[in-house]
């Protein structure tokens, strides 16, 4: 059964482990602590430790990689730019080195361009706007220096989180925890956004650690769109009244550091879609999934 080691146990690492498990595979997360709501093996790593990296390589000694790594926390990278470069790309030299050629995909961002256009493919000059962004540069680069990787970035991931994880809840589960409690949401209407489903994400790094996958590979929704639409889209699948939503600058509070276009497209996803059977779902339908599924 092929082995594959997750690094990162955050939302999308856990989501990654999932979906490989329910398609036959045999996912381990490693983090600095044991994830919540995973039932993969765990391995305790500090990714910045080059020894720590050797050694649980060796003891799991997987076919393949998937690097999730943070620290992911826009608003922390940005009070701490240094730090963040330095471990992100840490981690990142670490584990190619440790991997000695395995089949690697590092998950990265969108964060990566400066914002100034409404799309972004594998094509477009990169310029980050932010910390967050010039430390998931630096480890692509590193990355890509190695043997048989992928960099696959994604625009703004969503899916459920419960209410009483840390304050960086991903936008569709603050949205919706909010809603539902009767409060109202602040969401900026110029910011954009190409949107993901976690699972979605899941389906599509499972088929980038093919062998065949480009060595760079942009993941967004087939939607563009305002955060504030989107939470209009979240309110209006709860049922609660749209107004709800106050629509606000993206100066206004945690919003401010992030690019005005987090957008992605592709020129080479939807070959990558087809050979694998796979369809990435827009906005409104990837809302509806996730009520109809709500916990």
């Amino acid at each position: 059964m092929t082995v594959t080691l997750i690094v990162g146990g955050g939302f999308v690492g856990r989501a990654v482990a999932a979906h490989l498990a329910a398609t036959g595979g045999n996912p381990v997360l490693a983090s600095r602590r044991m994830p919540t709501g995973s039932d993969a093996p765990w391995a305790r790593l500090d990714a910045a430790d080059p020894d720590a990296c050797a050694r649980v390589v060796d003891a799991v000694r997987p076919d393949r990689l998937v690097l999730v790594h943070g620290p992911s926390d826009v608003t922390w990278c940005e009070a701490d730019p240094e730090r963040a470069k330095a471990l992100h790309s840490a981690a990142a030299a670490h584990l190619t080195a440790a991997a000695r050629g395995r089949r690697t995909v590092l998950i990265s961002t969108d964060n990566v361009f400066d914002g100034t256009r409404p799309d972004n493919d594998e094509h477009t000059p990169t310029a980050p706007a932010n910390a967050y962004g010039r430390a998931k540069l630096a480890a692509e680069r590193i990355v890509r220096e190695a043997p048989d990787t992928t960099v696959l970035r994604v625009s703004l991931v969503y899916g459920w989180e419960p209410a009483a994880s840390p304050k960086w809840l991903n936008f569709f589960a603050a949205c919706a925890h909010r809603l539902s409690a009767g409060e109202q949401v602040e969401a900026p209407d110029d910011q954009w956004t190409t949107p993901v489903h976690v699972a979605d994400v899941a389906a599509v790094t499972a088929a980038a650690l093919a062998p065949d996958t480009p060595g760079l590979l942009h993941l967004g929704g087939p939607d563009r769109v305002s955060r504030a639409e989107w939470a209009e889209t979240i309110a209006q699948g709860l049922g609660v009244p749209r107004s709800r939503v106050v629509r606000v600058p993206k100066a206004h509070g945690r919003y401010a550091s992030r690019p005005t276009h987090t957008c992605l497209t592709s020129t080479v996803l939807d070959d990558v879609l087809r050979r694998h059977g796979l369809r990435v779902r827009g906005v409104a339908e990837g809302v509806r999934d996730l009520l109809e599924a709500a916990p």
